[in-house]
């Protein structure tokens, strides 16, 4: 899987350089955590010896509840860092320094073959085919810019140990074999593999393929990930794609990849990493076993360095694509970065990182103000922010959807800014709220702490920034409270980095044939190839010979022999669900109160949903554009700067969004309403409860600015739209055809599918002589129907004991304080229907590969086919489809789910090459499922993978939330777990013939991506297309 790490920004980007506390916490003595690792009543010491590790240094952090452990292997170099904390959901990862030595791709391929089968676990695919047979909440692999990692979380003893084993070997010991290279990285081949071909045959198309190769044109298909990548490449020349660009990923050898393989992955260019409850002695003994074997070598651990910007201003400029969701005259992307400190000065990144957010973070930041305010662009750029995940730290700012002629403001109004916050200062207050949140972050309960404070470490410390240094929060940020004492000291920072011409300006410039010129570049490139091997003709023959056997390889690793890999049971898991006690109150006015009492660190949680039954369809296409307009339009009496400075002094963050559920007995039933959230130290519950009530029922929608920042938001909203459809294209079709499927499907799509999109770019596109008062009418509507009488009103708290009382006295007072009389107006309104969607439904968009969606109807939550339902998908997912579609059909996912809530069940693909292929293997899943021979041990992996999300670790503010959210309580949930665990075969074919082979008739599919002769309306499709206002004249979405 590509990462990449990219500066963090956002109007509401919460300050976190804190690391958040696990839900699991229990108060321990601090000799306790220095010796609980080691098996053993004697502390460690730094210099021990501990099987072949040395230990450097160790750390005990008593704010953040844990003791670290550096350690260096003996024999081979091996760094390895151990995070004692008292947390079950424990964490591993290895990775490795990975500079990528050209474009080709390689530490990304490298990463995708590298778990293809192993010394020990010679089967095919062994990553993939441990994930049904495994507990754990999270197995990846990654590559980022310049190293690799391969991380996994379980709560299961037995799960790590199996995992720890397979991981190990798989990094240190892969077999690397051709066909593997062949199938994840790039060949050529023919379209349809499954159709028999004649080796003189020009009827199948040659084409280039492979996992990786398809997965990057995807990637490069979305704007601001081309964007991001380009600048990376110019400010840091001295890495490469680490990606992959596809025009040049076709160069890399078999050898090429194995040579890098042999260079790079090896202990002594390794960090490993672990964290939890598990003792140290038991990692060290696995992990001393499997280096043993190797000896110090010299690797590539250099630190690549940005580009020397000291002779600036640069400028540089590229090419890149139009996106037909925006205006063509405002297609330009452009920012200036300028190089910072070293990374490695924890304390001083710290502080940099503080004056990004002062800079950046809100509609009151000052180059908010200056830059996005003022007209020139809608949003930031993907580069904008402080950037410390290199050895130095860089800082962006940037605008995207700019006029050509407002390239040069852009760069002129962030000098004018910073010259001006220099001589006007920051604010104290600010200040003091960014460090109220950091102190909450580190409150906050969370399940994903081990996993997220490896993802935080990794970067730095790959570029020689101490982990301990990292961890090391109370020194921090104290370092930078006594720094900031000092008159000036934040400003003086901006003048040291900022206010100097020392900086790269980058631009990408739109060109309305970018996407022509890729197909064209590539069919050159695969004509090159062809010609290389003796033309079209001998090198068919050769082509189809060479896919064949890759077929025969994966055919037979479909019925391989597993019984080498590890796994856990469906006996390991609990027949009974772990219960969270929840109880119900009622106020004084009929409003129902859930309570959930458990330890929280000081802190309250609040929910509240307000159910609102008859919402007309065209309020409700507005209801994102009514939860976002709250955040940015102030009041009468208070800005929304202002009002931001509050919510980061009183709370750690407060939300008005969209809520709607299926109801767990009928999937023809849906409710919807807004859903308020917040959560608060205990002693500013009040306060929170007081912005809560301000931002929805006092935001000023009639306000002299209220049209020109709405339009702002829509028009944000839009140029991002394209790209978001780029990273989640097979969610976008699965909601268009779940729409066609239930009520709820219908309400999901209406807010956050391709009807919302097409929705918001029309709005984002009016012109301001038509503007936007009919807009505005509806959003002060909902504003008064956002916390309107209702039966529906109901509200959960998650608190300590210790903190029921007060609670429930600022809730009675917040509630009495509410003007909750209004109710729906009787309006007429033209209903959304169902049948406005199309059995079969093609949307073209400009990306060079498919995201595809099936879906069918089933049966509700509570029914009893539900549970095998979820396991056929399982089963489908990883006995069928991920064969068919990913190893076979070259596309990057594909897959069956089962949404029980919503009782519908689909097929998705994403990046897909062929479409048409992925859905002759789809229509025929159903019957290839019931006339399957499931064995027990089939059975039980897919279990094993429905417990995976069912048994998920939980953070404190969420339990108890999936009763109060869609009314499904524990005992209707145990019911499901011993029905889920009950699953017979029999059970699966049934539901097989009855909702996929006999339910076929009802599917609705949708496809989006390039324009080709691929999808015919002979065939039933019908095309729409996502357009503006100007170009309606033609088929719109409905």
């Amino acid at each position: 899987m590509l990462r990449r790490a990219c500066a963090a920004h956002g109007r509401f980007r919460t300050f976190h350089t804190g690391y958040r506390a696990s839900s699991v916490i229990r108060s321990r003595t601090s000799r306790h955590l220095a010796t609980a690792s080691t098996a053993s009543d004697r502390p460690l010491a730094v210099g021990q010896h501990l099987g072949g590790f040395t230990l450097r240094h160790q750390k005990h952090v008593p704010e953040l509840q844990l003791t670290a452990y550096d350690l260096c292997h003996d024999r081979t170099g091996a760094e390895y860092l151990h995070i004692d904390r008292d947390d079950k959901n424990n964490v591993f990862s290895i990775g490795f320094k990975t500079n990528p030595p050209n474009d080709t791709g390689v530490p990304h391929i490298l990463e995708h073959t590298t778990l293809c089968g192993s010394e020990k676990y010679p089967v095919r695919d062994p990553f993939f085919k441990m994930l049904p047979r495994s507990l754990s909440n999270f197995m990846n692999a990654f590559t980022s810019s310049d190293h690799t990692s391969y991380p996994f979380a379980t709560t299961n003893r037995k799960d790590f140990k199996n995992l720890l084993s397979v991981y190990l070997d798989a990094t240190l010991n892969p077999l690397l074999n051709e066909n593997d290279f062949a199938q994840e990285g790039w060949r050529i081949g023919p379209a349809n593999p499954g159709q028999k071909h004649e080796a003189t045959s020009a009827v199948d198309p040659l084409v280039f393929k492979g996992v990786v190769y398809n997965e990057m044109k995807g990637q490069m298909s979305d704007a601001s990930y081309l964007y991001y990548i380009k600048f990376q490449d110019r400010i840091i020349p001295a890495i490469n794609n680490s990606g992959g660009d596809p025009r040049k990923m076709t160069d890399l050898t078999y050898a090429d990849l194995k040579d890098f393989h042999a260079r790079n992955y090896h202990p002594s260019n390794a960090k490993l990493f672990t964290y939890g409850n598990l003792p140290l002695a038991d990692h060290i003994m696995e992990i001393s076993r499997r280096l043993e074997r190797f000896s110090r070598s010299r690797r590539d651990l250099e630190i690549k360095l940005p580009l020397d910007l000291s002779a600036g201003p640069l400028e540089h400029s590229v090419k890149g694509p139009i996106d037909p969701l925006v205006d063509n005259n405002t297609q330009y992307k452009t920012s200036t970065s300028w190089l910072m400190g070293d990374t490695s000065d924890v304390a001083e990144s710290f502080a940099l990182r503080i004056m990004s957010s002062l800079l950046l973070d809100g509609y009151g930041s000052p180059l908010y103000r200056d830059l996005i305010e003022s007209g020139l662009g809608p949003d930031w750029s993907p580069n904008t922010g402080y950037d410390a995940s290199g050895k130095v730290g860089i800082f962006s700012v940037g605008l995207i959807g700019v006029k050509g002629q407002d390239v040069r403001k852009v760069k002129e109004n962030i000098t004018t800014s910073l010259q001006k916050i220099r001589l006007e200062g920051f604010d104290q207050g600010k200040v003091d709220g960014l460090l109220h949140q950091a102190e909450l972050g580190l409150k906050h309960n969370t399940a994903n702490f081990g996993m997220g404070i490896m993802q935080r470490l990794q970067p730095g410390w790959f570029n020689g920034v101490d982990p301990l240094d990292m961890l090391a929060w109370n020194d921090t940020v104290n370092t930078f409270k006594a720094n900031y004492a000092r008159p000036g000291y934040l400003e003086d920072l901006l003048e040291k980095y900022l206010l100097n011409d020392k900086c790269l300006t980058f631009t990408m410039e739109p060109d309305e044939d970018y996407g022509a010129k890729l197909i064209e570049e590539e069919n050159a490139r695969l004509l090159g190839k062809l010609r290389s091997m003796g033309g079209e003709s001998e090198a068919r023959a050769q082509l189809i010979r060479k896919e064949t056997e890759l077929l025969e390889a994966q055919s037979k690793a479909s019925t391989e022999d597993l019984s080498c890999l590890p796994t856990v049971h469906v006996s390991d898991i609990p027949r009974q669900m772990e219960r969270k006690t929840v109880r119900d109150s009622e106020t004084e006015d009929g409003v129902s109160v859930q309570w959930r009492e458990a330890s929280t660190n000081g802190l309250t949680y609040f929910r509240a949903i307000n159910t609102l039954q008859g919402l007309p369809p065209e309020l409700r296409m507005l209801m994102p554009l009514f939860t976002d307009s709250l955040m940015r339009l102030g009041t009468k009496d208070r800005t929304m700067e202002q009002l931001e400075d509050l919510i980061k002094l009183k709370t750690g963050g407060i939300a008005v969004s969209y809520h709607s559920t299926a109801s767990p007995h009928d999937i023809q039933k849906s409710t919807e309403g807004l859903s308020l959230s917040g959560y608060a130290l205990d002693g500013n519950v009040s306060a929170m409860y007081e912005l809560l009530g301000t931002i929805i029922q006092e935001t000023d929608f009639e306000g002299p600015e209220a049209e020109s920042r709405v339009r702002e938001l829509l028009q944000s909203a839009a140029n991002g739209a394209l790209d978001a459809i780029a990273g989640a294209g097979h969610s976008y079709a699965r909601r268009y055809t779940e729409a066609a499927l239930t009520p709820q499907g219908l309400l999901n799509e209406q807010i956050g599918g391709l009807t919302q999109v097409q929705q918001t770019a029309l709005l984002a596109s009016r012109p301001p002589s038509e503007g936007l008062g009919d807009v505005l009418l509806k959003l002060k509507t909902i504003q008064r129907l956002a916390l309107s009488s209702s039966s529906g009103f109901r509200t959960a708290i998650t608190c300590g004991p210790e903190a029921v009382s007060r609670n429930s006295s600022d809730l009675r007072k917040f509630l009495s304080n509410l003007d909750r009389s209004p109710t729906i107006p009787s309006i007429e309104y033209p209903e959304a229907s169902t049948t406005m969607y199309d059995a079969k439904t093609f949307f073209p968009l400009p990306y060079q590969v498919y995201y595809s969606a099936l879906s069918l109807p089933t049966v509700p939550y509570t029914h009893p086919a539900s549970a095998p339902l979820q396991v056929l998908s399982q089963l489908l997912t990883h006995k069928h489809l991920h064969h068919e579609i990913r190893e076979k059909g070259g596309a990057y996912g594909g897959g069956a789910y089962s949404r029980g809530l919503s009782g519908l069940f689909g097929f998705y693909s994403y990046r897909d090459p062929n479409p048409l292929n992925t859905f002759q293997i789809i229509q025929d899943a159903g019957r290839w499922a019931r006339d399957k021979k499931w064995t027990e041990q089939d059975l039980e992996e897919a279990k094993l993978s429905v417990f995976q999300g069912v048994d998920a670790p939980e953070s404190v503010s969420e339990e108890g939330m999936t009763r109060f959210l869609s009314g499904v309580d524990e005992d209707t949930e145990q019911r499901k777990r011993e029905q889920l665990l009950d699953v017979k075969a029999q059970d699966v074919a049934e539901v097989a013939q009855t909702y996929l082979v006999d339910g076929m008739a009802k599917a609705r599919v949708s496809v989006l991506g390039e324009e080709k002769d691929l999808l015919r309306s002979a065939d039933g499709w019908s095309s729409k297309r996502l357009q503006l206002a100007q170009d309606m004249a033609s088929e719109p979405v409905d």
